[in-house]
């Protein structure tokens, strides 16, 4: 594979950082709760003086010593797992990079709110197919539920959708431990969780098959 190749690679996976940034920001500025792949981070980030983004990373690295605490003898795995570090570090960038361009984007009425969501969602899961179909890296979260999905032979999709539902429930409990209320957690985060992985399967296996 030459360099040019190999750097386009690379240049679409970044591309696909910013998606799920996006994504993930557009859900929050819905006022319906955050994208399960971020609430945990919400929540701390809420309840403590660190940015998003600063969370984001932190929750991210953690993920990736759970790959190798996972028990990954490949080298190549390795290889790819510390990867994850320099690109979550860009991610977290993006991260905050939104949260500042869009801090005035606040939806005036529910509607408004449900579409904002949906739109979300959509831009959150181009960017994490816009991450698989290079497959130079991963982002930690997709990382840790693709080494998961190959270990018990599921669909990336369908074990994404069990891993967000598990990552609501951490958010709501720490939330409550918190501050005696779920916060950051509301009805969109549900509906996140319902749809994301099954958007993703289907932009990957029938729109954005390349």
């Amino acid at each position: 594979m030459d360099i040019k190749t190999i750097l386009k690679k690379y240049l679409v996976f970044v591309i696909g950082l910013y998606f799920l940034a996006a994504g993930i920001v557009l859900i929050i500025h819905s006022a319906l709760g955050t994208t399960p792949i971020s609430s945990v981070n919400y929540v701390l980030s809420l309840n403590s003086p660190l940015s998003l983004g600063t969370c984001t990373f932190i929750v991210n690295v953690l993920l990736i010593l759970g790959q190798f605490i996972r028990g990954t003898k490949s080298r190549q795995d390795q290889i790819s797992i510390l990867l994850q570090i320099p690109f979550s570090f860009i991610f977290s960038t993006f991260i905050d990079f939104n949260m500042a361009l869009t801090e005035d984007l606040h939806p005036s009425n529910y509607i408004t709110s449900i579409a904002l969501l949906l739109l979300g969602c959509l831009i959150q899961s181009i960017g994490v197919v816009l991450e698989i179909k290079p497959q130079v890296a991963m982002m930690s979260a997709e990382g840790f539920v693709n080494y998961a999905a190959r270990r018990y032979n599921k669909e990336f999709g369908k074990f994404k959708v069990i891993f967000d539902f598990t990552l609501v429930t951490v958010a709501i409990i720490l939330s409550l431990i918190f501050t005696q209320r779920i916060e950051g957690v509301r009805e969109g985060s549900l509906i996140a969780a319902c749809i994301t992985g099954y958007i993703v399967s289907f932009l990957n296996n029938k729109i954005m098959t390349r």
